[in-house]
């Protein structure tokens, strides 16, 4: 019976163990059908340690004319993305530069070989010529920024 229990308290323990380990990918956001596991720490390396950098390709171009757009009618852009080089990517940060564009980053991290998307929603405000820009920020090389562009002409509802 004391074997038992010992056995089963060091079975729990070790669970408890790797219940703290973020279990990232697997069919989800990112199309992986493998899973990725980081700790914390690992994540944070990923994001600062240059030599945990990767590469990133944009499948679809990084500026985009959306045409003509009528006004206050939202819109949503897509820009797709490969990871291109051999370590993790993380997209840390997306921002967009106005308050009219909402941008959407994938929550986790994209594995060697895999696509994600980066969204941004334009609420068709304004009148006009109008140019958007979405700012990426991941741990790539040889840069960690990327710009996204979408211009196009807002007009009046007929």
């Amino acid at each position: 019976m004391k074997h038992t229990l010992i056995i089963f308290t060091a079975f729990v323990a070790l669970a408890a163990c790797k219940s703290s380990d973020k279990k990232i990918g697997g069919n989800g956001e990112n199309g992986g059908d493998s899973a990725i596991t980081l700790t914390p720490e690992q994540l944070e390396k990923a994001k600062t340690d240059s030599a945990n950098f990767t590469t990133i390709e944009w499948i679809d171009s990084t500026t985009l004319n959306l045409g003509k757009l009528v006004k206050d009618q939202s819109v949503e852009v897509t820009f797709r993305f490969k990871n291109s080089g051999d370590k993790t990517l993380i997209i840390e940060n997306v921002s967009a530069s106005c308050g009219c564009t909402i941008p959407e980053k994938p929550e986790q991290p994209i594995a060697p070989g895999q696509e994600g998307v980066i969204k941004a929603k334009f609420n068709g405000s304004g009148s006009g010529p109008i140019t958007k820009t979405v700012t990426v920020i991941a741990n790539t090389n040889p840069s960690k920024q990327h710009t996204l562009t979408f211009a196009g002409e807002v007009e009046e509802k007929k």
